[in-house]
């Protein structure tokens, strides 16, 4: 069994997704009513986006089973060796960081 996945597009292409997705979800949230200064903060990056993209595809390719916390940095580490342009959002994710509801180390049991 293998960390690695193959890589299903290019960075720039996954960006554009991931830029879309952030775009469809701070426009829900303004029709919603809430204030851009309450939640902005608590939105994803583009590239943590990315990273989650890539972390989901991970996740499939090993028949859907959740990550532990050692294989969950091994996960994030691999997406940075294979991606350097996201290694900076990957040692943030990594990092002490947790005030953020979808950071994955806070909504997993495991």
């Amino acid at each position: 069994m293998t960390e690695s996945v193959p890589r299903r597009a290019s960075l720039e292409v996954l960006r554009a997704e991931a830029s879309d997705e952030r775009a469809v979800l701070i426009q829900e949230r303004l029709r919603a009513g809430e204030d851009p200064w309450d939640f902005m903060e608590d939105l994803p990056s583009v590239d943590e986006l990315v990273v989650y993209l890539l972390r989901a595809e991970n996740i499939r390719a090993n028949d859907s089973v959740r990550p532990n916390a050692a294989r969950h940095y091994r996960v994030l580490r691999q997406i940075a060796l294979e991606y350097p342009e996201l290694t900076k959002a990957v040692w943030g994710m990594l990092g002490e960081q947790r005030h953020r509801r979808w950071d994955p180390s806070i909504a997993d049991a495991s």
